[in-house]
């Protein structure tokens, strides 16, 4: 909205002074937290709630204000008792405890085309159902392709049609991370690679697939951190929304 545009709200008297303060500034200021209200001008997406470390009351206010701001809202890392607290007041929010997602509002799909997101083994559900749900909320279409690591790689090959009709794959790896190397050899689409923290002492708590697929023979493979199914799902996200869009300023 045009600085224009607020100020005659104002004169009109749809909005008050403070109101119009948090319009130009483009953030709420609550003390404990500054709410990005403007990010979705911005980017195309809205603040995403980052549960952990954050206090439920804390988050029941953040996401009551996004929500109430965007009509959807999403918390990451979230707990039963965020959900159950925000439920009070949302009871269409829904909780999934594998993913720790609490999400309410996502769209109509925006964008052509299929993000796949595969899991090497069941042991990497939550991190992929984390990015499978949050790019769900974002619009996409997701196709879930689920337990294809390779040390079973006809499970991998069975699935080579879908894998190869996605727009996007995410693929969430833990152990040694050879799946997206993998995968990056199949398809002539962006590959994100989504290192887990699932596997033996040598694993390191993630590290070892972190640095195998940052070291991918696979060429164009992208990684995110450990255990970032959220970021995997913006990223992609950010990929279906330029496609969509085209280059800027048309």
């Amino acid at each position: 909205m045009s600085l224009q545009e607020i100020l005659h709200r104002v004169q009109n008297g749809e909005i008050s002074v403070d109101q119009a303060e948090q319009e130009i500034q483009g953030f709420e200021d609550l003390g404990f937290v500054k709410i990005d209200y403007d990010r979705e001008s911005r980017t195309g997406f809205p603040e995403v709630i980052f549960g952990r470390g954050k206090t439920v009351e804390q988050v029941q206010i953040i996401f009551s204000r996004i929500y109430q701001k965007h009509g959807k809202a999403m918390v990451t890392q979230a707990t039963e008792k965020m959900a159950e607290i925000i439920q009070q007041d949302f009871p269409d929010a829904n909780y999934d405890p594998m993913s720790r997602l609490i999400t309410i509002g996502h769209g109509e799909k925006r964008f052509a085309g299929k993000v796949a997101v595969l899991s090497a083994g069941t042991a990497d559900l939550p991190v992929a159902q984390e990015a499978a749900q949050t790019a769900e909320w974002m619009g996409n279409e997701v196709d879930r392709i689920y337990d294809v690591g390779v040390a079973g790689i006809d499970r991998l090959l069975a699935q080579r049609k879908r894998i190869q009709e996605a727009s996007i794959v995410i693929v969430c790896a833990g152990m040694e991370g050879a799946l997206a190397s993998a995968v990056g050899g199949l398809v002539r689409r962006p590959v994100i690679a989504v290192p887990t923290s699932v596997g033996y002492g040598a694993h390191l708590s993630g590290l070892t697939p972190l640095l195998s697929m940052l070291t991918s023979c696979a060429a164009g493979v992208t990684v995110v951190n450990i255990d970032n199914g959220f970021g995997a799902a913006v990223a992609a996200s950010m990929i279906q929304q330029a496609i969509k869009e085209g280059p800027l300023g048309e």
